[in-house]
């Protein structure tokens, strides 16, 4: 997807990674392990999140975090295991999810009467506490959250994307009515949104699963669904409605107003660190990241440039134009390495995707000036100092926009309009979203997922950002009549 493929090609050589147009799956895995994201572990399926990755896992969790406290919800810690018993509890739950299921049968030699299994989500064992901790209507509602891992068993497995252990934050909230819980359901669902598009630049839609692609348990589910480079969609946050099935299954209940004893209503929603996926996939280039400005674990690179007689000076010099960067904000780093060419440095923090660079050299300094260039252009810009700094804020948020409308026009430009199969599985297969009619039919559903491999992604909200528009059609599949009121998008998944 490069326009100038032998430049461009021989560009990415020099940076070691395999250019996206070549194989888009092994530049993912150059990029995540290169870029000091992830490694392999010992263990099979899971990884080793290294430093850089980790900051920027943690710059995730801060916003977020935040966002819950402000909108009520409290955090709480629940143990990673969970009696089998428990999952056995919810019928359609324990049929989703038994054939991911870590199970530990045994503490040291002993065999347990019940195994345990490390959990793949916290409904039932939370489910369990709130049944003796919600008595009345005025316990309710409850609104808690936890951070933590997970456990899944995947046959395929890819960093950050499909991985046997992996992290998250899961929101478990309880209510006294269903009106009340679907509005927890959508705050979450538009708070993901927001955080997705203003912070991380990735346009993504908003809309609700079909049946057959609901959460285990659930009565009702929504996604946000992003497009990545290779026109594959991302599931890049849920939000369920889980009615009274949980609740139901766990004794959750209390004494309403009238004295009457009712099961409460409960939701799920969650962003895992597979959003770290879908930030590389979206933003990177032949060359390997782009940072979204206002994650980015570094905002700005300080690379001072000496010969060995005036390095330690530069460094010197450069530490303290970070200072003044830092006054504005700005999350800097210097880099202090000795013995490693200019050269090394500027493709190294680009391969990272550092929003920023600044070159600081004794004739520079002599001049006033700094030479600056953006991770997102070609070009450098030799700027007087205070103008490169006291600008530095709006430079950034420069890049993050130029980074979402990028991605914008890319996802814009191949979600396609199809209203028969044949021109339907063509599409799909030269790497597009298809937006199509359907029956709601799970059988034709899977049909459509045997023959092409793609799978519905979500039935846009009415004020979705995006494919929001209503019509009636056939069923691009079986030509029955439509079951949504609108078009639905079909798309192949990670």
């Amino acid at each position: 997807m490069t326009k100038d493929g032998g430049k461009q090609d021989k560009k990415a050589q020099q940076y070691g990674v395999t250019p996206q147009s070549v194989d888009f799956n092994d530049w993912y895995n150059e990029v995540v392990k290169k870029a000091d994201l992830a490694d392999n572990s010992p263990v099979a399926g899971a990884m080793v999140v290294r430093p850089y990755g980790s900051a920027l896992w943690e710059n995730i969790q801060r916003w977020l975090d935040d966002k819950f406290k402000a909108t009520g919800h409290e955090s709480l810690i629940f143990p990673t295991l969970i009696p089998m018993g428990f999952i056995t509890k919810e019928a359609d739950h324990v049929e989703g999810f038994a054939p991911e299921l870590f199970t530990v049968n045994k503490i040291g030699t002993e065999e347990l009467a019940e195994p345990y299994v490390m959990r793949p989500t916290s409904e039932t064992i939370i489910g369990h506490m709130w049944s003796g901790w919600l008595n009345s209507y005025r316990d309710l509602p409850f609104l808690h959250y936890q951070w933590g891992s997970v456990f899944r068993a995947e046959l395929r497995t890819k960093a950050f994307l499909r991985t046997s252990e992996f992290f998250w934050h899961e929101g478990h909230t309880a209510h006294a009515d269903e009106s009340e819980a679907r509005g927890e359901v959508r705050q979450m669902l538009d708070i993901y949104h927001e955080f997705c598009r203003d912070v991380l630049a990735l346009p993504v839609v908003r809309g609700e699963k079909t049946a057959s692609e609901r959460f285990a348990g659930a009565v009702a589910t929504y996604s946000i669904e992003g497009m990545m480079r290779d026109g594959k969609a991302l599931q890049s946050g849920t939000s369920h409605y889980l009615g009274q099935n949980f609740s139901k299954a766990f004794d959750v209940k209390f004494q309403t107003r009238e004295q009457r004893e009712e099961f409460a209503h409960t939701t799920s929603w969650a962003i895992s660190s597979r959003i770290i996926g879908a930030i590389i996939m979206t933003h990177g280039d032949d060359f390997g990241l782009i940072m979204p400005p206002r994650i980015a674990p570094i905002q700005v690179v300080v690379i001072p440039v000496g010969r060995k007689d005036n390095f330690d000076q530069m460094v010197e010099e450069g530490e303290k134009l970070a200072a003044e960067l830092r006054a504005q904000g700005v999350r800097v780093k210097v880099d202090k390495r000795d013995g490693v060419t200019n050269g090394f440095k500027y493709n190294d923090w680009e391969l990272k995707g550092v929003p920023v660079r600044i070159e600081l050299g004794p004739r520079d300094l002599e001049s006033g000036v700094v030479v600056v260039k953006n991770r997102n252009g070609d070009e450098k810009e030799t700027l007087p100092r205070a103008e490169a700094v006291g600008g530095m804020t709006a430079r950034l948020d420069g890049i993050h926009d130029w980074l979402l409308e990028r991605a914008t026009s890319f996802m814009l430009e191949h979600t396609i309009p199809v209203d028969d199969f044949e021109t339907f599985a063509a599409k799909i297969e030269d790497g597009n979203w298809v937006r199509a009619y359907h029956c709601g039919d799970a059988d034709c559903e899977k049909s459509i997922k045997e023959a092409t491999k793609a799978t519905t992604r979500n039935v846009p909200l009415d004020d979705a950002e995006f494919f929001n528009d209503h019509g009636e059609g056939q069923c691009v599949k079986c030509a029955r009549p439509s079951a949504y009121g609108k078009r639905v998008i079909f798309g192949r998944q990670y």
